[in-house]
């Protein structure tokens, strides 16, 4: 179920890439053809690579894409790299994904209580719906980074 959710995201975030780069190529033509341009456009182009960015996260984690030293992950044991996957979700991911959830709530929070909108004029509104895809990115992985412990977990017993 989780890596079902997680691949959904990932096509969320293709959508979003997609999207994002027509904007900044319709941006670059507008302001470089036409001296024109869009603030608005902007700060959206730059929210959209956030999210892209935030959700791609637990993508990349069920991919298992994301950095590690390779060097020595490389020549472990099948069973090694389990319990090393188990460790590493438990006591350094997870951990810090709780801590960066508690953190962004007291953000988000103010920012909805604030209807905070840019500073910049012509800018976008509701600047605390982006903020709050940092806590929700967070728990997508918590709960892609409990997947991989019980993935690893079932091959560290079989093995």
């Amino acid at each position: 179920m989780v890596d079902k959710t997680i691949k959904s995201l990932s096509y969320v975030g293709s959508f979003f890439l997609i999207v994002l780069v027509f904007l900044v190529v319709y941006d670059a033509t507008l302001r470089y053809l036409f001296s024109g341009g869009s603030i608005a456009l902007q700060e959206l182009e730059w929210h959209l690579f956030d999210v892209i960015f935030l959700f791609g996260i637990a993508y990349t984690l069920k991919e298992k894409s994301h950095v590690r030293v390779d060097i020595f992950y490389a020549s472990y044991t099948q069973k090694t790299k389990a319990l090393v996957e188990i460790i590493t979700s438990l006591f350094f991911i997870i951990p810090f994904s709780f801590l960066l959830i508690y953190v962004s709530i007291d953000f988000v929070l103010l920012s909805f209580v604030q209807n905070e909108i840019s500073s910049n004029p012509g800018g976008l509104h509701y600047r605390f719906i982006l903020k709050a895809m940092m806590p929700l990115a967070f728990i997508f992985v918590i709960l892609q980074a409990l997947s991989d412990v019980k993935e690893s977990f079932m091959e560290y017993k079989k093995l």
